[in-house]
């Protein structure tokens, strides 16, 4: 009876603590951005301009939930759940401390991976349900980025997974007792992260949503909550792909004893969602071209060596059978 109260109470936890940073990270990007280029931010709204966050949650909620009546109303509807949906089962499988992960699963990184991918269905429905020319354009080219950034994301995943021997994510964070993976996968790190904000569509890769181009994207029509919903998921997929970074790279949980596991794990992922909103700071939006060919050109040819000298290497060390 206490482990199933203990199990549900993790479980409400972690979706209260989701959704609430989900909400708090709009407060937090518009100040950071706000210092890095010496701006002011919002400041007039309650105490360093906190209340912002309220004020835009009232103002989702309370403007006109409206449906094109040229669009696929069903699929329309639809389309915004699939992306939180998606990113919030993703967050089942990651062990945020010891005893905290709703679902220890041995293929925890392949559950990772099918879920990311069920998030391209998100902006394929909306654009294509808008029945709109930029909502399509912005559909197309999200789906492309996403599924062609999924095969290097996957990719380079494969050496973390020959050091440890397992898709499990506690095991792999385990593994790390003696050092950081970082430290052996240098160049699966760089290419995870980059292909993570390729995943997310978030600065410099929003190409899906390049406003001075197509409007706002796949979600051209889309207004109050279902809004709400696709920039609720986006800021879930940074929450994600940081977390999923210092799970599989940092570390984990993993950090001196003066700290408790869970804040050494909210500290390691807050610092990357950190540097999420310093690219949208700093770097330029590239061309869709370029993007792609970025990827196929230049990523897939150092994963795929990546790959090898890891094989080689974990064959290498591995000690042969006694005969």
């Amino acid at each position: 009876m206490n482990e199933t109260l203990t199990y549900w109470l993790i479980i409400v936890g972690v979706l209260f603590s989701l959704l609430t940073l989900a909400a708090l990270l709009i407060w937090v990007e518009r100040r950071m951005l706000a210092l890095w280029q010496d701006r002011l931010g919002p400041n007039r709204a309650g105490p360093l301009g906190l209340f912002i966050v309220v004020a835009d949650s009232l103002k989702l909620f309370f403007k006109e939930d409206w449906i094109p009546p040229f669009a696929d109303k069903p699929v329309f509807i639809l389309a915004p759940a699939v992306v939180v949906i998606s990113v919030l089962l993703s967050f089942s499988i990651i062990p945020f401390a010891p005893n905290i992960q709703i679902a220890d699963l041995n293929i925890g990184l392949l559950f990772f991976l099918g879920m990311s991918s069920l998030g391209v269905y998100s902006i394929v429905l909306g654009g294509w349900a808008s029945n709109n020319k930029y909502s399509l354009l912005g559909a197309l080219r999200g789906a492309s980025q996403m599924i062609s950034y999924e095969v290097f994301m996957g990719l380079s995943l494969m050496g973390v997974v020959m050091l440890t021997g397992s898709f499990s994510l506690q095991a792999i964070v385990e593994a790390q007792k003696d050092y950081w993976f970082i430290l052996l996968q240098p160049v699966g790190f760089v290419i995870f992260f980059i292909a993570g904000i390729a995943e997310t569509h978030r600065l410099p890769f929003d190409i899906p949503e390049a406003e001075s181009e197509l409007v706002a994207g796949f979600h051209s029509e889309y207004s109050g909550m279902k809004f709400g919903m696709f920039f609720i998921g986006e800021y879930l997929g940074v929450t994600l792909i940081s977390a999923m970074t210092v799970t599989l790279f940092f570390g984990g949980w993993l950090g001196p004893s003066f700290l408790p596991p869970l804040v050494w794990f909210v500290l390691k992922t807050f610092g990357f969602i950190l540097f999420f909103v310093l690219l949208r700071a700093s770097l330029p939006r590239p061309r869709y071209d370029q993007l792609m060919e970025f990827g196929w050109k230049t990523l897939l040819p150092i994963t795929l060596l990546n790959l090898l000298i890891t094989g080689a290497v974990a064959l290498y060390l591995t000690p042969s059978p006694s005969p």
